[in-house]
């Protein structure tokens, strides 16, 4: 059953973002590559326009003065058409290379970077479906375009004709001008137009921009369960993440318990907590605690400081301090020394060791 879209009402996480953007889907916006085109193409046309003009102008006069002098074969004709698109070439070239490059720049800007993704490419026999077809040519996304187009050809046609009628005074003068001063009065009313036209343009390309990026925020919205589930793939499920916490406590428990008989002395609260003490003084300048433990977990260390024969010494105040302040594998401190040191003189005496 497919997922309600009113369920999906969290932000997509950043493992989500990253995931969209590496299957090529990016909030991208037509208006804003279509206006950085728009301003290569009239940058070009300020900067190159002039003497793209006058060498079109020249490469005509070749072709009609020299027309008749050709002969009519495939070789020569094939070298003469060979050199009129080579100066075609060079004429659109810096126009044409110029747009390309605001095309891939305003891309790149809007991916943040050169992303590849080979996902829109891979074959999807869904899209050979002519029911989904249809349902994505009428979508509301494919309507929202349309519209949006529709728009954009009424507000240029717009331009056109406000910027052509405003000029219609100069139009019966250039019969007497020639075809260079024509084509020049072409250009500037063509730049003309064009300016005023990314004018339009840039205030559509930002309100497009704001409105691309809030779809594809709300395209890739989460549900609280796709939330949830995700977070269990990247921290790991909570029960595994117990089972395994357990586990770790269980064993770092028996290495306690198994350093128990090797102790000195058991210091009781009595009854609710025991902490062992173990004493090498060619290891350790003082004594550290090899295990502690309260209630249950106290009355078992004791059992086993018992069968080990482990004395066991009731001191409520030390018992309580060295739990609460010292963990296992750590020296006491020094202000504990003097309570120890008389604690275990007591045991070595009882052992017959000599402290």
């Amino acid at each position: 059953m497919a997922e309600d879209k009113d369920s999906k009402t969290e932000e997509a996480t950043s493992k989500k973002v990253r995931e969209t953007q590496e299957k090529g889907q990016f909030a991208n916006s037509r208006e804003l590559t279509s206006t950085f085109v728009l301003l290569a193409a009239i940058l070009s046309f300020m900067f190159a326009g002039h003497q793209g003009t006058l060498k079109m102008m020249e490469t005509w006069r070749h072709i009609m003065t020299q027309s008749y002098a050709i002969p009519l074969t495939v070789n020569d004709m094939y070298v003469f058409m060979q050199w009129v698109l080579t100066q075609m070439f060079a004429i659109m070239a810096p126009i044409l290379g110029a747009i390309m490059v605001a095309g891939v720049t305003a891309n790149v800007m809007q991916t943040k970077g050169l992303n590849f993704s080979m996902e829109p490419l891979s074959p999807k026999f869904s899209k050979l479906n002519p029911m989904k077809g249809f349902g994505r040519i009428f979508s509301k996304n494919s309507v929202s375009e349309l519209m949006k187009s529709l728009f954009k050809v009424g507000a240029l046609a717009f331009i056109g004709y406000i910027t052509i009628k405003s000029r219609m005074d100069q139009i019966p003068p250039l019969m007497e001008y020639s075809v260079g001063q024509i084509l020049f009065f072409m250009g500037e009313v063509m730049i003309e137009i064009m300016l005023k036209a990314l004018v339009f343009m840039i205030v559509l390309a930002l309100a497009d921009v704001s409105f691309q990026i809030f779809q594809h925020g709300e395209e890739i919205k989460m549900s609280k369960e796709e939330v949830k589930q995700e977070r269990k793939e990247t921290e790991g499920d909570p029960h595994v993440k117990q089972r395994i916490r357990s586990t770790q406590l269980e064993m770092a428990r028996k290495r306690m318990m198994s350093a128990v008989p090797e102790a000195d002395v058991v210091v009781t609260n009595p009854t609710h907590i025991s902490v062992a003490l173990k004493y090498d003084r060619d290891k350790f300048q003082a004594p550290i605690v090899v295990a502690k433990g309260a209630d249950n977990l106290a009355a078992k260390i004791r059992e086993l400081a018992k069968k080990s024969d482990v004395p066991l010494v009731e001191n409520k105040p030390l018992a309580r301090t060295l739990y609460k302040t010292v963990d296992i594998g750590q020296v006491v401190p020094a202000n504990l020394f003097r309570a120890i040191a008389e604690i275990l003189a007591q045991v070595y005496k009882i052992k017959n060791k000599t402290f």
